[in-house]
């Protein structure tokens, strides 16, 4: 059987995102809109 090395504590630790990259992810997923024409996806970001 292999031997896990690491620590679950350091994982969940390493694994944790900033509130920055949070924010970003966001504010990007409000300003995307995907417009269906056709059989085409049109993927507009508005800022």
């Amino acid at each position: 059987m292999a031997k896990n090395y690491v620590k679950n504590s350091l994982v969940i630790k390493a694994m944790k995102p900033k509130k920055e990259v949070v924010s970003f992810l966001l504010n990007y997923s409000k300003a995307l809109s995907v417009v269906k024409v056709d059989n085409r996806n049109y993927e507009i970001i508005s800022n």
